[in-house]
C-alpha cells in the first residue's frame, strides 16, 4: 500500500461522498432522480440494483483508502479506468443521441476524479530505497 498525499486524500473523500450519494441514481426506485440526471430507464430493476451496489461499493472502497491515508496502486489504477470509461460512456451515448446533454454534464465529477487518479499514479511516488537500504539484515 502506498501512503497518500494530503491532495489524494481529499479527493477520495470527495469521491467517496460522490459515489455513496450517486449510488441512489441507480436505485430501481429513484425514476425521478434518472430523470433529472438525463439517464434513461432500465429494462429491469436488478441492472439498476447491480450498478448502484457497484457504485456504493467503490464509494466505501475510496473512503476506507481515504481513512486509511493508503491505498493500493491496483485499486486506484481501476478506479480511474472505470470513472473514465464511465465518462466516455455518457459522451458517446450522447453524441448518438441516445442520452441528453445533462448526462454527460452529471458525469463531469468522474472526469475530473479520473484524471487526479492518473496524476497521483502516474507522479512521483515516495522513495523507500534508503529506509529500506538502512536496515539490518
Amino acid at each position: 500500500m502506498t501512503p497518500l498525499p494530503i491532495w489524494m486524500r481529499r479527493a477520495l473523500f470527495a469521491t467517496a461522498a460522490m459515489n455513496i450519494v450517486g449510488a441512489a441514481l441507480f436505485a430501481p426506485s429513484a425514476r425521478a432522480l434518472r430523470a433529472v440526471a438525463g439517464f434513461p430507464e432500465a429494462e429491469h430493476p436488478l441492472y439498476l440494483a447491480t450498478v448502484g451496489m457497484f457504485v456504493l461499493l467503490f464509494g466505501l472502497g475510496y473512503l476506507w483508502a481515504a481513512i486509511a491515508s493508503r491505498a493500493d496502486r491496483l485499486f486506484i489504477a481501476v478506479a480511474a479506468v472505470g470513472k473514465l470509461s464511465f465518462f466516455a460512456l455518457l459522451g458517446s451515448f450522447w453524441a448518438a443521441g441516445a442520452l441528453s446533454a445533462r448526462a454527460p454534464l452529471v458525469g463531469t465529477g468522474d472526469l475530473v476524479f479520473g484524471i487526479l487518479f492518473l496524476i497521483w499514479l502516474y507522479g512521483p511516488q515516495p522513495s523507500y530505497s534508503s529506509s529500506v537500504a538502512s536496515q539490518p539484515r
